[in-house]
């Protein structure tokens, strides 16, 4: 850590007109920490921005018309709440749009399934799907089964129900299969793809999600479905007996816009020195994206907010990010997400973000911080320790290494990345359904969430700590 603080003899001499930088262990800072994040657990800005964002606009697919009102809206409220340089960073993007879907087992066990479109899958011929289904309760064994098995044949891959996880580690395994599966059972031949939908809950409601392009090209026409339907075809596999399904879907793409929103709360004495707080605005158009992510940015934007109206601007910028596009993939690099559309726009003023967050995990309570690799065990981690313990925040040993997919492109370029890790146990019982409304937030976790980021932010804005510089230190031999 490299603390540039003044001499005793420059301030005598008064060679200096400003206030000397705050060490961020420093007893002032840290007591200007607690005063901030009790300010922060009482506001209401939190759940004012993510109720009028839900209620105004509802679902925000990326590159929709919502989306793209909602944008400006909220650039807007930034202005209105004191943000400055406040502007709308616009890209290129191909949009989705779900259109109509259905599914169905035909022939002796007839009976309507509920499901999804999953995201940037493309429709079927206006006839719908019929094929049998060949059934995988693995990635893998897809990945090996022979061409013969699979061509003309609907894929459904059941990995069995997703384990709720605090930390949400149940997620990657099967989001994988959303993301790739499509494109390996096309290869093989088959005429569609169906997944148990990515999530922890039992209810009969099925979790969209984007899958990947192949070479730039769509690939065949994909769904997920809802828990209780993904148990119900398992067990007519299981029978014995051939299980056909017919699928329909009139799912599009189209040439359209997103955009990041940028607005600054500018540092007192080293404005060009910036820390980026995190989140996105587009979400799936089930429900109306109030966990994922219009939480995020309620967060975001309240915990800087609870900073300017503190009386006291910190050393560094605040800079929140509305980051457009995050929850779909694009055929080529040219277009989307809003990530590495802002990395790649900032060139060499990367060289002066000194750390970014990203808060798109819901709104339930943050239960532990992790810092970039060298922080660990630090004088600074001890100061937030001291800051976030109270409100039931527990300082961890693992390191932060990816950020988040909105601000994780900068990582590559240098900038390192914080993160406050929030309860995710029932997170994937909403995300990506028609469930993720604004009822589902409590509001008291919410500004629990808003009051750790901003003593954290603090602690970081009103001193020079160098995370950059921060090695990470030698195992003790035992």
């Amino acid at each position: 850590m490299s603390i540039r603080l003044l001499t005793a003899s420059a301030v005598a001499l008064g060679l200096v007109a400003f206030a000397p930088v705050a060490n961020a262990q420093d007893a002032a800072t840290v007591d200007q920490a607690i005063v901030v994040r009790d300010a922060a657990m009482r506001s209401n800005i939190a759940m004012d921005y993510v109720t009028q964002l839900t209620t105004g606009f509802g679902a925000r697919p990326a590159g929709s018309r919502s989306e793209q009102q909602a944008a400006a809206w909220a650039a807007d409220y930034l202005r209105a709440n004191g943000f400055q340089n406040v502007r709308i960073e616009e890209f290129p993007l191909v949009g989705w749009e779900r259109g109509e879907s259905s599914a169905a087992i035909v022939g002796d066990n007839a009976q309507a399934l509920v499901a999804a479109a999953l995201g940037h899958s493309p429709a079927t011929p206006r006839n719908g799907v019929e094929a049998e289904i060949v059934r995988f309760s693995t990635f893998e064994d897809l990945q090996a089964a022979p061409d013969a098995a699979v061509r003309g044949k609907i894929v459904y891959v059941d990995l069995g129900q997703m384990h709720p996880m605090q930390d949400g580690s149940g997620y990657g395994p099967q989001t994988r299969v959303r993301g790739a599966g499509p494109g390996v059972a096309a290869a093989k031949g088959a005429s569609a793809f169906v997944m148990r939908s990515v999530g922890s809950d039992e209810d009969r409601m099925p979790h969209t999600g984007t899958t990947r392009y192949v070479d730039g090209k769509p690939t065949i026409p994909a769904f997920a479905l809802a828990a209780p339907d993904a148990d119900q075809v398992s067990r007519l596999v299981a029978l014995g007996q051939p299980v056909r399904m017919r699928l329909t879907s009139t799912a599009r793409t189209y040439r359209t816009t997103s955009q990041n929103v940028i607005g600054d709360l500018p540092g007192a004495t080293r404005p060009d020195e910036i820390i980026v707080l995190g989140s996105h605005m587009d979400s799936w158009d089930l429900g109306t994206g109030a966990i994922d992510d219009g939480a995020g940015g309620a967060i975001t934007v309240a915990a800087a907010k609870a900073i300017a109206d503190s009386g006291r601007r910190p050393a560094r910028t605040l800079r929140v990010i509305f980051y457009g596009s995050e929850e779909v993939s694009q055929p080529t690099p040219q277009t989307g997400n809003g990530g590495a559309v802002y990395a790649r726009g900032q060139g060499a003023a990367l060289d002066k973000h000194i750390i970014a967050g990203e808060s798109d995990f819901g709104a339930d309570r943050v239960y532990a911080l992790r810092l970039p690799a060298g922080a660990q065990g630090s004088d600074f981690q001890k100061a937030a320790t001291r800051v976030l313990y109270p409100i039931g925040v527990l300082a961890s040993d693992r390191v932060e290494t990816e950020g988040g997919v909105d601000v994780g492109p900068m990582g590559p370029l240098g900038v390192p990345f914080f993160g406050l890790a929030q309860d995710g146990t029932r997170y994937f019982d909403l995300h990506h359904t028609a469930n993720d409304t604004l009822d589902k937030i409590d509001p008291a976790q919410l500004n629990q969430n808003v009051a750790a980021w901003a003593g954290l932010l603090w602690l970081i804005a009103d001193s020079d700590v160098d995370f950059r510089a921060m090695k990470p230190t030698a195992p003790m031999a035992r």
